[in-house]
């Protein structure tokens, strides 16, 4: 099993910033890309931003220039810096992550999530 957990939501004034980290632990053979979704009230949830084991990046067109993605393999965590934070950035952020794992022989990949990150922006 493997456990996402995230951290650093908050209330920010728009035009402020914030940094969510999520960090995975358990049997994890290999973390693969992990990402960071966001599903604002009555919404569908949405990426945001992805990154690949070897750091490729992308965005959804309504971050591009204000967000970053980044990981830190060594600590199995992905960050996402905030900046310039707008009303309309406000839902639950979710980390996703990838995870190839090794058990009874053979390796398989499944995708895990956390439990969710309030972050509301006030005008």
């Amino acid at each position: 099993q493997v456990h996402l957990v995230e951290s650093g939501g908050g209330l920010v004034q728009a035009g402020g910033s914030l940094r969510l980290s999520c960090a995975a632990s358990g049997s994890m053979f290999r973390i693969n890309a992990m990402g960071w979704y966001r599903q604002a009230s009555g919404k569908q949830r949405d990426l945001v931003a992805a990154i690949s084991s070897s750091g490729s990046t992308n965005y959804a067109d309504s971050v591009k220039g204000r967000f970053t993605i980044s990981r830190d393999n060594a600590k199995n965590t992905v960050y996402l810096q905030m900046n310039s934070l707008k009303p309309e950035d406000t839902a639950v952020y979710f980390c996703n992550a990838d995870v190839s794992q090794y058990s009874g022989g053979y390796y398989f990949t499944n995708a895990y999530w956390g439990q969710g990150t309030q972050v509301t922006v006030s005008s």
